[in-house]
């Protein structure tokens, strides 16, 4: 047994988990070409053993997190030593690298708990890419373990268990929502599109405890008439067609929560009868001259900013003022990036098991090309990309990534200025052009991840001459 005292620069700088490495075979030129293949593709906690007996020794005295294991060796064969190492050691993955082929021997070995089979004789990139699944499946342990230590300190852990999260935003926002859930006034949940907003509404219902269901309404397109009937209900012959007695939305909504997204859109006269709801809890349907009362809590949604919308007088500044009683504001994904290889892990082996494909390796490339992108559908816009991109190909690579991120960002480019979700919004006082120069530099480097080649690009300006404002406004990153 021997450990390699390799201590050079990794090829792959940015590994994300560094493995302790343990090669079993009894034929030392098998053990040398392991040993070889590893290290050169950067790896520098690599053992081998050639005696089974003393394998279970190894792995408690060294941490080892991945076992390379031979199945027909001497003294203890490699079919009896798999299970003892799952059972003394569940956190080690091992990959058996042998030359039986029969599917009855994988079959056996994977119920065992092998994480993967490589058949020999030893090819370099499939031990390779056994390897780094293993180490990818590790680090996201790793993550998982470390965000079950944030989650000790929440009371309902399992309500959030959906929320494919390890940034300590949402960790707060978490604590923020077990506070306010029980309460009764109205809460608004903000943020850009695709960021997960209903997702974190159906949370604070979970958490809420009432007892009545949840009952979700989109305002956008709602006029007046459709809003009153839609929430409100209507009886007999409230207008042409009302032939009998309608329960609206909020009847439903009992006892529990409805759900109004898209807030921004309702119109003026429609906000009126929703502060009046809120403020005094009544209501009457389309038709009816009798009050009714609600005891559904109201929690409503935008991805528009409802402070701009009232200084043009679209938005009332009473319901404005009481709809945010409660405020919870999702970041959206490009300031949450260490999310990010979470978030493509999992849609990547959605979208494999949807289409009932193998799951295709992620090229740390790739990862990094999608960090540098700014992501205006947040998490709904990278699990398409990812869905197309699986849908597609066989295998993801960086080439075909590029060209998909190109798409999305002529098409956002190319919209119309009333298509954006957001828009530029001057304060009372106007900015000076210094101002609006470092500003503009600010969002380029912040939406491209900090390259400033991509940032340049996006302002329409060279390289070297965002350098140099960079430096005359004192620009640091």
């Amino acid at each position: 047994m021997a450990e390699s005292e390799t201590n050079k620069d990794f090829p792959l700088s940015n590994l994300e988990f560094q493995c302790s490495i343990l090669a079993v075979d009894d034929n030392t030129i098998n053990l040398e070409l392991m040993h070889k293949i590893l290290e050169k593709e950067g790896f520098d906690r690599i053992f081998v053993c050639s005696d089974s007996r003393y394998v279970l020794d190894i792995c408690k005295k060294n941490e080892i997190n991945i076992v390379l294991l031979d199945l027909k060796m001497p003294h203890i064969n490699g079919e009896i030593l798999l299970p003892e190492i799952k059972r003394l050691f569940p956190g080690i993955h091992v990959i058996i690298v042998s030359a039986l082929t029969d599917i009855q021997t994988v079959i056996k070995c994977m119920k065992s708990g092998a994480f993967d089979y490589v058949v020999k004789p030893i090819e370099s990139q499939l031990l390779l890419s056994a390897v780094r699944r293993a180490q990818r499946i590790l680090h996201l342990e790793k993550e998982n373990q470390t965000l079950r230590k944030r989650t000790t300190s929440l009371k309902n852990p399992e309500v959030f268990q959906e929320i494919i999260t390890r940034s300590r935003k949402m960790m707060d926002i978490f604590g923020s929502i077990e506070s306010i859930a029980p309460t009764p006034w109205p809460i608004l949940v903000s943020g850009e599109t695709g960021v997960g907003k209903e997702m974190i509404v159906h949370a604070i219902h979970t958490i809420s405890k009432f007892q009545g269901p949840f009952v979700s309404v989109n305002a956008a397109g709602l006029d007046d008439h459709m809003f009153s009937d839609t929430i409100f209900g209507h009886v007999k012959g409230a207008y042409t067609g009302a032939d009998k007695d309608k329960r609206g939305l909020l009847q439903n909504a009992s006892g529990g929560t409805i759900f109004l997204d898209e807030i921004g859109d309702l119109s003026i006269s429609s906000q009126v009868k929703l502060l009046r709801l809120i403020q005094e809890g009544e209501y009457m349907p389309l038709g009816s001259e009798k009050v009714h009362y609600s005891d559904a809590r109201i929690i409503t949604a935008t991805n528009q900013d409802l402070w701009s919308l009232q200084r043009s007088g679209k938005f009332r500044k009473d319901l404005n003022y009481r709809l945010r009683t409660h405020h919870i504001h999702i970041p959206p994904l490009r300031e949450r990036m260490e999310d990010l290889p979470m978030l493509v892990e999992y849609f990547v082996e959605k979208a494999a098991l949807i289409q009932n494909k193998e799951k295709p390796n992620i090229p740390e490339q790739m990862l990094r090309k999608l960090k540098t992108y700014f992501f205006p559908g947040n998490i709904r816009e990278l699990r398409s990309i990812i869905f197309d991109a699986v849908s597609r190909n066989q295998s993801l690579s960086v080439k075909m990534i590029e060209s998909k991120l190109q798409d999305q960002e002529s098409d956002y480019t190319n919209r119309q200025p009333g298509d954006n979700d957001s828009s530029i919004v001057f304060p009372q006082t106007l900015p000076t052009l210094q101002q609006m120069s470092e500003l503009l530099i600010q969002e380029a480097l912040k939406r491209t991840n900090n390259n400033q080649t991509m940032a340049a690009e996006r302002i329409g300006i060279s390289q070297s001459a965002l350098s140099r404002r960079m430096q005359k406004i004192k620009i640091e990153f």
